[in-house]
């Protein structure tokens, strides 16, 4: 029996597929989570098999929530499951020790021959996604620009940017043009909506 945690802030949507993954034979939903925060902890006692991940989730997020499932469950295995097809969001789920990439609009018998694939030690990635990635090239933007572009998303100043980074004025500022730059933007909120466009913040 493969042994699936689920995580996903919208309970419809897990109650769903905790209810699809139920008909399978060889599936048992054996936690659910309903932000990042609770994956972790949830994915810490009781030791599944599976993580299958959302990425936007209130609180910490599935691409982070990710990662320190790994280091805290380092024998599960990590699907992120999305309504983002992000080139940048493939990447970092990658970094983050993912082990599948798929959108929520493939068919629901992908997702119970995914978790398979997943556990026999197949990486499974929506194959439109994998080419939208390698074309769209790398994330351009180092980890300290990403922080401050993210910390500014929500028209924050540079003062509170700078005391929420511990980070000084011009410091904050010459992140800010270098990220500006490097997505091509001519201000700091387009940078934001480049960068959430692409997966990178």
């Amino acid at each position: 029996m493969i042994r699936v945690m689920l995580a996903e802030d919208q309970g419809m949507v897990r109650g769903a597929l905790a209810t699809l993954l139920g008909l399978e034979d060889d599936l048992e939903v054996v936690g659910e989570a309903a932000n990042g925060d609770e994956a972790v902890t949830v994915a810490a006692d009781v030791r599944p098999d599976v993580a299958l991940l959302d990425i936007e989730m209130p609180g910490r997020d599935g691409l982070s929530a990710a990662a320190e499932i790994g280091r805290a469950a380092p024998d599960c295995k990590i699907m992120i499951l999305t309504t983002f097809g992000r080139p940048g969001y493939l990447r970092r789920a990658m970094e983050a020790g993912a082990s599948a990439f798929l959108v929520k609009d493939s068919p629901a018998q992908e997702l119970a021959a995914a978790i398979r694939r997943v556990v026999a030690g197949e990486r499974v990635i929506d194959p439109a996604l994998a080419a939208a990635a390698l074309s769209a090239g790398p994330n351009p933007l180092s980890q300290r620009e990403r922080d401050v572009l993210a910390a500014g998303a929500d028209g924050s100043t540079i003062a509170d940017i700078a005391a929420r980074l511990h980070l000084s004025e011009g410091t904050v500022r010459n992140y800010l043009s270098a990220a500006i730059n490097k997505v091509g933007a001519r201000n700091r909120i387009e940078a934001v909506h480049a960068a959430q466009a692409q997966g990178w913040l």
